[in-house]
């Protein structure tokens, strides 16, 4: 335990008992439930990449963006309807980890301050916590990209 020697004895008997008494989390069912609600979406995913592939002529290369931004919109619908939130309850990292995730994450803060108004409320705060992941995906792929330029400038790539 972190801070023993800070504590008093009454303070560590009680943490003691808080141990005793904690509910164990049932950590293999709960990655197995992510693992498989996770792999759900996913091939809810590729079930629509295909319906873009063969009804709008998308190509393997270029059916990514509409799929992106059909499974983003399909979570922000299912979050405004109060099914996602439930989804990500049961599922835990399965429905946050995929693209889904992101979705969620905006709608449900612009819904959180939607009474503060829609300025300073939805659109102040709905990007809380989206806005971090989007600064650092953004900034990651500038590294990226910039590693791989000096690599073809130096190494003839």
């Amino acid at each position: 335990m972190a801070g023993k020697k800070n504590t008093t004895p009454e303070q560590q008997q009680y943490q003691q008992l808080q141990q005793k008494h904690e509910k164990k989390r049932p950590v293999l069912k709960n990655c197995i439930k992510a693992f498989f609600i996770g792999g759900l979406i996913c091939t809810i995913g590729q079930a629509i990449s295909y319906f873009y592939i063969y009804f709008f002529n998308f190509t393997e290369q270029s059916v990514g963006n509409p799929t992106v931004a059909t499974m983003v919109f399909l979570s922000m619908l299912l979050t405004g309807f109060g099914v996602y939130d439930r989804l990500g309850q049961f599922a835990g990292a399965g429905s946050a980890v995929p693209v889904t995730g992101f979705g969620n994450a905006v709608i449900s803060a612009a819904i959180e301050h939607r009474t503060e108004g829609f300025v300073l409320g939805v659109g102040g705060n709905m990007f809380k916590l989206a806005g971090s992941v989007l600064l650092f995906g953004v900034f990651a792929a500038f590294v990226v990209a910039l590693i791989k330029t000096l690599l073809g400038i130096w190494g003839g790539i």
